[in-house]
């Protein structure tokens, strides 16, 4: 086969890819776009360029081009999501862009070398044969644990500006780092079973004293459950008035999730408190089956309220001030994490300091903690960290 039968061998690779229509979403990656270049017109530059691009992926060709079918979230995966009825000539199309997408993948660099003359030597670049169809197959019996799109490659999302993003660097919290307050995990590790059962599961507030775990407890339950199909999404008290919009967003996706919004608290007039309120009431745009809103606060009724409030001339002062203490009553489950009694801090600290290798005499640390405590405005589990951490760092001495 000459120079120009191989050519035409890849440019036909590259019109197949030009009539992607389920997976067309794959040609907008910059990595499948480079490789549709390179194909169409295989130059040093165009070849360099999709080189440069795959090499940020592991440098397998078809590892990579499998696992951006996988995260695709295009017309087919929704339906199956939504478990509605597929037409044929989709599921057909399905099958047909698998077998070209498989093709694609292993496309090596000797059939390019060839396409261009084999004058030089091109950077390299894996192929590993793939059945396509067989384990995308597989990947839709996996759906409801698995996702599609963004949320098969991830698992914490913020939001920035106006779009959901993606947590590169996860709290990597665990429940089995977690000591005390079982009961109260417990409770809300149920809540969030209940959920992924698709049994009804309600809105959570966690309240009490600041460092007591409510945060830590959210994330460590997130991180648990990610495999099962959890996935959380933060959301910052000023960005309350996004709510509606992520809500619509994962509306129909096969996942379930936990809106989670920490150091919740209101001051009367606060527009957002409308939005909140809308949501844990379950209006009709509000709250998705597939989501919880899990917040933490450390007041018991969300709301600051003043003495000049109080005074207010509104004739019906008294009913708004209700409204706004009555918002924690609107959470379906509260869960209080009050602050450690000594022994409670104790424990904590033995704890940890067992997780640690700290090897001391009890007496004398248990001292040292309780010192430390009161430089620290009190006990909680998060001072018996911060001890324990310093201790292990070499920053308190310890005999």
């Amino acid at each position: 086969m000459d120079t120009n039968e191989n050519r035409e061998k890849l440019r036909r690779l590259a019109d197949g890819l030009s009539y992607l229509a389920v997976f067309r979403g794959l040609l907008r990656l910059t990595t499948m776009s480079s490789l549709h270049q390179m194909l169409s017109d295989p130059t040093p530059d165009t070849v360099g360029e999709f080189v440069y691009n795959l090499y940020r992926h592991r440098g397998n060709l078809s590892d990579y081009i499998l696992r951006a079918a996988y995260e695709d979230e295009n017309p087919y995966i929704m339906k199956k999501a939504r478990r509605e009825n597929v037409p044929f000539v989709m599921e057909r199309a399905v099958d047909n862009e698998l077998a070209l997408l498989e093709q694609v993948s292993m496309v090596t660099p000797a059939d390019v070398r060839a396409a261009m003359g084999d004058y030089f030597r091109l950077p390299e670049w894996e192929n590993t044969k793939r059945d396509f169809r067989e384990m995308y197959k597989k990947r839709l019996d996996e759906l409801f644990t698995k996702g599609t799109g963004i949320f098969a490659k991830y698992t914490v999302f913020m939001i920035r500006g106006k779009e959901l993003v993606p947590v590169l660097s996860p709290d990597p919290q665990k429940l089995s780092d977690l000591h005390e307050y079982e009961v109260q995990r417990k409770q809300v590790e149920d809540n969030t079973i209940a959920l992924l059962n698709g049994l009804p599961a309600a809105n959570c507030l966690l309240y009490g004293d600041s460092g007591t775990g409510k945060s830590s407890t959210v994330k460590a339950i997130a991180n648990k459950y990610a495999d099962m199909g959890l996935r959380l999404i933060e959301l910052k008290k000023p960005q309350l008035h996004m709510l509606p919009e992520v809500l619509e967003r994962i509306s129909e996706d096969p996942l379930k999730f936990i809106i989670f919004i920490d150091d919740l608290s209101f001051s009367s007039g606060d527009e957002d408190f409308s939005t909140l309120k809308a949501a844990l009431e379950g209006s009709a745009a509000a709250r998705a089956a597939n989501t919880v809103i899990y917040a933490t606060s450390n007041r018991r009724h969300l709301v600051r309220e003043s003495f000049s409030a109080r005074m207010s001339d509104d004739i019906h002062a008294g009913d708004t001030r209700q409204e706004l203490a009555s918002l924690s009553e609107r959470f379906g489950l509260k869960v209080t994490f009050l602050k450690p009694d000594k022994d409670t801090y104790l424990s904590i600290v033995s704890h940890l300091a067992d997780k640690y290798g700290i090897d001391t005499d009890r007496e004398k640390l248990f001292e040292q903690a309780e010192s430390y405590a009161l430089r620290r405005n009190g006990r909680s589990g998060r001072a018996a960290k911060q001890f324990v951490e310093s201790l292990a760092a070499g920053g308190i001495e310890h005999r």
